[in-house]
């Protein structure tokens, strides 16, 4: 599967930094995030795209406050997204930075007409937000578009992740990402649960990553261990903007010992091999290797006084040991002689060398 240009089927894990509300409400700032982005290493820079009136009521009921020892409480569901928003006239341009610096950009869209005004600037990729995922008739417009899409499954059941998959699947959209999430801000280590990433991809036949929401780098880095192929994290180029996010996301520094984690632990997955390479081939002449222990005479018989298994590994393998006892030298032998088949009358292991 690709998105964009880039190959999520491949070795590489691709890297989302996700500029969320860190932008401080200015577009100077979100241009010169989407910058750091790039720098720091990420792939693709993601938005959300949403206002207060898509996403809620102006109201102040207690159904629409926010409570239960969030960063957000006592604010009205409709102050905190007003705050949060990115406007959707800086959008083209974002879109327009990030393509200069090389990074895939789309966006989570939060009802049918940001889909409509994402749709104008041709995004590669939607991302579904956890708290989305029961939306079902967001899900299946967003799928009907025919382009790749990224779910996060905080929040959702089994039973929700199995009616999304298959509406993406009945729209004909079979580039499928499900994302391992904790809808907690920040997100607990012991709740991240990073085992579901492989079960994800097993249960679903899909591309599996991880959404992360946990403090510090450690949650990613084992999740590409676990086989994660996508890493979305919050990214922030100062955490003096503050913002709703701002305390659990990634600073610039962070975020690139993040990524260099991420790109060193891709090398040392590698792939399943039981070939040699080349120094582990150099590095065989420190293992063991039947030696000559004493001067032996021809005609004399070997034993195990006379042969020893020792290092380093340029004689005959060990595993001949209990054959090679009892035979007869063919010429004298000195200490410290490497063991050759030629050293010794009869064949060996049936085979006549």
């Amino acid at each position: 599967m690709n998105i964009g240009n880039f190959n999520v089927d491949g070795t590489r894990t691709l890297i989302i930094a996700e500029l969320s509300a860190n932008h401080g409400n200015d577009i100077e700032i979100a241009k010169e995030t989407i910058r750091a982005a790039k720098r720091a290493g990420a792939d693709a820079i993601k938005l959300q795209t949403y206002t207060a009136d898509t996403l809620t009521l102006n109201c102040d009921k207690e159904d629409f406050v926010v409570k239960g020892g969030t960063l957000w409480d006592n604010k009205t569901l409709y102050e905190l997204y007003k705050e949060a928003y990115t406007p959707w006239e800086w959008h083209a341009e974002l879109f327009r930075v990030a393509q200069e610096e090389g990074l895939l950009c789309f966006s989570t869209p939060f009802d049918k007409s940001a889909v409509d005004f994402l749709e104008m600037l041709n995004p590669p990729a939607y991302k579904v937000a956890s708290f989305e995922v029961t939306d079902y008739e967001l899900v299946r417009y967003m799928a009907s578009k025919q382009k790749p899409i990224i779910i996060s499954t905080g929040i959702a059941t089994l039973q929700e992740i199995e009616d999304v998959v298959t509406i993406c699947k009945k729209e004909g959209n079979n580039s499928i990402i499900l994302l391992q999430c904790t809808s907690s801000y920040p997100a607990p280590l012991e709740g991240a649960n990073l085992l579901t990433i492989p079960d994800l991809a097993k249960r679903f036949g899909v591309i599996a990553g991880f959404s992360d929401h946990t403090l510090g780098i450690t949650a990613p880095i084992t999740a590409v261990a676990l086989g994660a192929k996508v890493i979305e994290k919050h990214f922030i180029l100062d955490k003096a903007i503050g913002g709703a996010d701002a305390s659990f996301s990634l600073d610039v520094e962070a975020f690139t010992a993040m990524v260099q984690a991420v790109r060193d632990t891709e090398k040392l997955l590698g792939k399943p091999t039981y070939n040699t390479d080349e120094k582990a081939i150099k590095g065989r002449q420190f293992s063991r290797s039947l030696y000559v222990a004493k001067d032996i005479a021809k005609g004399e018989i070997l034993s195990e006084e006379t042969i020893r298994s020792v290092r380093p590994g340029y004689g005959l393998h060990p595993k001949y040991l209990s054959e090679i006892l009892g035979k007869r030298a063919t010429m004298d032998l000195e200490f410290g002689t490497a063991l050759a088949f030629k050293h010794m009358e009869g064949d060996l292991d049936g085979t006549n060398r």
